[in-house]
């Protein structure tokens, strides 16, 4: 059956797929204008990509679009042109908080990429959304420097798609690996790296990991000071791991010689 160019348009008309805002749909550029890119979506009317809604990270330039079948994530319908306005970067984001919530779900250990270095931390990427290691979620004694450009293993603390934070932990990914192999009662050699009020921290295996003044006789917390000097060593047992916040506690491994001179100073009482 043939028909006339003016039935077939209304043909076409009566069976066309109506397109909402939020929809997907396959496309092809086939042209580049000055804000943006004219897409190929088998409708009447060219679907609108503008550059800013190209690439997340600006990873795709003109010269590697063209031709290329690929989605699009219907942002909006110009009233005025008709004509569908298209996201490529809103659907990346889209699946990328798709499988970062998937990964925070499944809790395991991830490798992110390190893009850049502020006073509070690391900033990097994971699935092309930004992210955040504090300083305090990293490893001790850590060169922020030497990581530029780097992947490290992390853990996702924080996972916000509505505010766009993301917050990974290295210290927790780090005391999941020291589970791995080392239980509570284990014990070793460490050296002081810092004391506070609340205790003293030993380097255990990259990770500071807490003396409580709880473990410490009330007599002898007037002289922390002076038997912990910093590096010095001593046998510590690790009495609790705890991969959720990135922490280890020890106490004092009693048959250290140390402990001995720990035990002879005389009460301050």
């Amino acid at each position: 059956m043939e028909f006339a160019s003016e039935t077939f348009t209304q043909v076409l008309d009566k069976y066309k797929y109506d397109f909402n805002s939020g929809d997907i749909i396959a496309g092809k550029i086939f042209s580049h204008e000055q804000k943006g890119y004219l897409v190929d979506i088998g409708n009447q009317k060219a679907g609108y990509l503008p550059h800013a809604e190209l690439s997340i990270n600006n990873q795709d330039t003109p010269e590697n679009v063209f031709n290329e079948t690929r989605e699009f994530f219907i942002l909006t319908k110009n009233l005025e042109s008709k004509q569908l306005v298209l996201s490529v970067k809103r659907l990346t984001y889209i699946r990328a908080w798709e499988r970062i919530k998937q990964l925070k779900k499944e809790d395991i250990s991830i490798k992110v990429n390190v893009q850049s270095i502020n006073k509070g931390g690391l900033i990097v990427t994971l699935e092309d959304i930004q992210g955040f290691i504090p300083n305090s979620h990293l490893g001790y004694n850590y060169d922020k420097t030497q990581l530029l450009r780097q992947s490290i293993i992390c853990k996702l603390l924080m996972a916000n798609e509505h505010n766009n934070k993301l917050i990974l932990s290295n210290r927790c990914a780090l005391v999941e690996q020291i589970m791995n192999t080392t239980k509570v009662g284990h014990c070793m050699r460490a050296q002081v790296i810092d004391k506070t009020t609340f205790g003293v921290f030993f380097d255990v295996y990259g990770i500071p990991a807490l003396l409580h003044k709880s473990e410490i006789h009330s007599r002898y917390l007037q002289n922390i000071d002076y038997l912990f000097a910093h590096n010095s060593e001593w046998s510590l047992k690790i009495i609790h791991l705890d991969s959720k916040q990135g922490r280890i506690s020890v106490a004092l491994n009693d048959s250290d010689k140390n402990f001995q001179a720990y035990e002879s100073l005389p009460s301050s009482n």
